[in-house]
Order: structure tokens, then C-alpha cells, then sequence
């Protein structure tokens, strides 16, 4: 994992889907959870869900507050 792409998830925002516009950070977990099931997308938004919904899985979605702070 490359530490920006920590800064990135509360960023970036979803740029299609049901959550368009959405910032990645924010996304529900149960639809963080349905792209595990079927697939992430490739490239960076995909790398990039699937790091949120690691951390969302595990609990850890508190450690990305101090970065919205910024």
C-alpha cells in the first residue's frame, strides 16, 4: 500500500455506479462488499476499493479521520 493512497480515499470520489460522487471513504460497506464478491474494477479505483473495504471489513475506517481533517 502507498501511504497517498490512504489520502486519496477521502478524496476521490466514486465516478459511476450507484454512488457516483460518493467520496470512496463513504461508500457502504455492504457495496464495498459486493465488488469483493464480484470483482474490482482494474486500475486505481479498484485497487483503491479494495483497500476501503479491507479496512472497512476489519474495522478500520476510523484510522482515515484524521486525514479528512486536513
Amino acid at each position: 500500500m502507498n501511504p497517498e493512497d490512504l489520502q486519496r480515499l477521502v478524496t476521490l470520489a466514486m465516478p459511476y455506479g450507484k454512488y457516483k460522487g460518493r467520496l470512496i471513504a463513504d461508500l457502504p460497506g455492504q457495496y464495498l462488499n459486493w465488488f469483493a464478491r464480484v470483482g474490482f474494477p482494474p486500475g486505481e479505483i479498484g485497487r483503491l476499493l479494495a483497500l476501503m473495504q479491507e479496512l472497512d471489513h476489519n474495522g478500520l475506517s476510523a484510522l482515515l479521520d484524521p486525514l479528512r481533517k486536513r
